[in-house]
């Protein structure tokens, strides 16, 4: 489903597809990732110092995609089996090729991403991003980043939001932290990032 014009003629290029997988398929990639894959805490530089990414991540894709993003440079492990088989469906869904993905865990409520847009050299102008979310619903917040106007999402289990266009120049988006909610999610949040040597020039 293609969300184009909302508030005053603001235009926010999102696919939404909220029951992509089914309850069981989404249960069973939930419970595949866990365990496939090679999860990691990053440290990030704040106003208050270095602390611990709020949240578990991993990075995954094909030789030389290596993406920086916050100071953290990440070099690509290869695909596990359940990463894979999501990049093919989201990839035929959203008619593109990926060749990286990013993979954020939040064990609870109190893991987040803060406002931010993707908007790296590597991943071009107008980068397609497609996300997957598996696991405990979380709300994922838009902002216009001339006009304040906000929109947001119920991202469900087994759902796939896909950000194109301007989305990135325009807008910034979050997952804002919920006290007391118990549970994990995985969000896999497919992407075509220019290798490196040709970033540069090579």
């Amino acid at each position: 489903m293609m969300d184009d014009m909302f508030g005053g003629g603001l235009r926010v290029d999102i696919d939404w597809y909220p029951h992509w997988l089914s309850p069981d398929e989404a249960s069973v990639a939930l419970g595949a990732l866990l365990e496939e894959v090679r999860w990691k805490q990053d440290l990030i530089r704040t106003p208050g110092g270095i602390k611990p990414l709020p949240r578990l991540t991993a990075w995954q894709g094909e030789p030389g995609a290596v993406y920086v993003y916050s100071g953290i440079r990440n070099e690509p492990l290869t695909w596990t089996p359940t990463v894979r088989a999501l990049k093919s469906l989201a990839e035929t869904t959203c008619e593109t090729r990926f060749n990286s993905v990013l993979l954020n865990r939040y064990r609870s409520g109190e893991d987040s991403m803060g406002w931010h847009a993707d908007r790296e050299r590597e991943l071009g102008t107008e980068p397609v991003i497609a996300s997957v979310s598996l696991g405990v619903a979380r709300r994922f917040d838009l902002r216009h980043s001339a006009t304040g106007t906000l929109r947001a999402y119920e991202l469900t289990s087994g759902s796939l939001l896909v950000m194109r266009g301007r989305t990135q120049q325009e807008w910034r988006h979050r997952i804002a932290k919920v006290p007391g909610l118990q549970g994990e999610r995985v969000n896999l949040t497919f992407r075509f990032v220019t290798p490196i040597d040709k970033a540069k020039g090579g």
